[in-house]
């Protein structure tokens, strides 16, 4: 476990941390708590009582939910320094999504109770906690979008572009989840995404091997997303 002062250091480069003073960074990591789970293991399921939020440290998390028919729909896949159930954690409803580990991770768990204590205490905490909040209603807003307003093969060309952007630019860009679980993350099955796969790449827009997608026309990729 991280010891409280470089657990405050660390806090500094989580975005919604950002800005904070040692003063108001050090009772965060007082109150910060260190939680591990094995591959395949609950973080916590859909209406379970929200008990605070969580920021990946290592490992990966899939945020999902099931419908009524038992088909999954993934929310977020998560990596280091990312965070999620921060809306729950403040507002204390039910998580409206089930989480569970990719692989073995350790997260940083912020407990509800203590956490609300400091945002009264430390406003500057609550205005980026806002800001959050606001950042994730824009991503949200865009999901809803994407899914309502493209067809399969746009929406695996933005996912794609949106990989390479987070991996600076690269042309080259990994896979890092199952067919299954993209189709999922996109809003369909692995047939539907497949055929996507293979138009892209029929078009001279992608080049596939294995896991790894080479963008060959951004250019046109993004017109192809838009």
């Amino acid at each position: 476990m991280l010891n409280k002062l470089d657990l405050s250091h660390w806090l500094q480069t989580i975005l919604i941390f950002r800005g904070l003073s040692p003063e108001q960074l050090i009772p965060l990591a007082q109150i910060a708590q260190l939680q591990k789970f094995d591959k395949g293991e609950a973080i916590f399921l859909q209406d379970s009582e929200a008990t605070g939020f969580f920021i990946v440290h290592t490992g990966r998390v899939k945020v999902f939910k099931m419908a009524a028919n038992g088909k999954e729909h993934i929310l977020h896949l998560l990596n280091g320094q990312d965070y999620f159930a921060e809306v729950p954690a403040l507002d204390g409803k039910a998580f409206p999504a089930s989480a569970i580990a990719l692989e073995y991770t350790e997260l940083i768990f912020f407990p509800r109770l203590p956490f609300l204590a400091l945002l009264h205490q430390y406003p500057a905490i609550a205005i980026n906690m806002l800001m959050s909040m606001a950042s994730h209603s824009r991503k949200l807003a865009h999901m809803v979008e994407e899914l309502s307003c493209k067809d399969v093969p746009q929406r695996l060309a933005s996912y794609l572009l949106d990989l390479s952007d987070h991996e600076s630019g690269a042309n080259v860009i990994t896979l890092d989840v199952t067919k299954t679980q993209l189709a999922a993350t996109l809003g369909t099955i692995p047939a539907t995404l497949s055929r996507a796969f293979y138009r892209l790449s029929s078009e001279g827009l992608i080049a596939i091997n294995g896991s790894q997608i080479e963008l060959l026309d951004r250019d046109r990729l993004q017109d192809t997303s838009d």
